[in-house]
């Protein structure tokens, strides 16, 4: 089979299987199977594509078609120009999230000691480590799995990390200059209408924020005070509506100079602000 007819056989079985951006995963996978790029498919749509990889873009296809997300078949997703595997033990990392580690990076300096809380796959502490120098990370989170995962990543980027099972604050006994996190923060009731590819494919813990979608930041809010060296800082990821709310619970806990960020689409994505003293 031709490369081209092989590729708009993808499009037109993810489409029949309600997949929202068919001709664009239909292109990735396949580019995945052959080696190949996005101009491929102008350049060389004639070529002819071997039964082997015929049979694995079949095999990717079919499970796409079943909305298992894209970066779980192929096992990688790119975050902050850096190659992060993904299982479904961890949230695949998401372009929003790069805001917050750009905003963190703007008050990075040199040998400052990070603690990333519920890190899952490690793409916050493990970014902000290989775009840094001399610094010390720890990431945390619930989950083992997670955590082996978010291992993996440190050592295929050759980046030297800590890495503790925990809840929360359960197994912390440093202190940091920054805290980061990207916590869960759907309320419950909402994780029912997500995409089918969110809410049966990627860790409902890791999405869960309780009834109003709050109840981590509470939570690590009620402690991070005692982690943090004074005049350190935390940055929050924040649902796109939840800024006033996050804003409030930080000045209640005696955080200063608190700032919400909007995200590449205008909306609120990230709240940071720094410990008193």
């Amino acid at each position: 089979m031709e490369y081209r007819e092989l590729y708009e056989w993808g499009v037109c079985r993810l489409r029949e299987a309600g997949i929202e951006e068919a001709s664009l995963d239909a292109r990735l996978l396949l580019e995945e199977v052959c080696g190949t790029d996005r101009n491929y498919l102008l350049v060389h749509g004639e070529e002819t594509v071997s039964g082997e990889k015929k049979d694995s873009y079949a095999d990717m296809i079919s499970r796409r078609g079943l909305h298992i997300p894209l970066q779980q078949i192929v096992g990688y997703q790119e975050f902050m120009g850096l190659k992060f595997a993904v299982t479904p033990d961890v949230l695949i990392p998401r372009q929003d999230t790069e805001i917050l580690v750009e905003e963190a990076m703007r008050f990075l300096h040199d040998g400052m000691r990070i603690l990333d809380m519920c890190t899952g796959s490690g793409c916050i502490l493990l970014s902000l480590l290989k775009y840094s120098n001399d610094c010390v990370g720890t990431g945390c989170d619930i989950s083992e799995k997670a955590l082996q995962t978010a291992r993996q990543n440190a050592a295929s980027l050759n980046i030297e990390a800590s890495f503790v099972q925990g809840d929360l604050f359960e197994n912390i006994h440093d202190r940091y200059d920054f805290i980061v996190s990207n916590p869960p923060y759907i309320p419950t009731d909402v994780i029912p209408g997500l995409m089918e590819e969110v809410k049966d494919h990627e860790p409902v813990e890791a999405l869960d924020g309780g009834e109003d979608g709050l109840a981590f930041y509470r939570r690590i809010l009620d402690c991070a005070g005692e982690y943090l060296y004074p005049g350190g800082m935390l940055f929050f990821e924040i649902g796109c509506e939840q800024a006033g709310d996050v804003v409030r619970l930080m000045e209640k806990a005696g955080f200063e100079e608190v700032t919400v960020c909007r995200d590449f689409a205008g909306l609120d994505r990230v709240v940071y602000a720094r410990r008193c003293g």
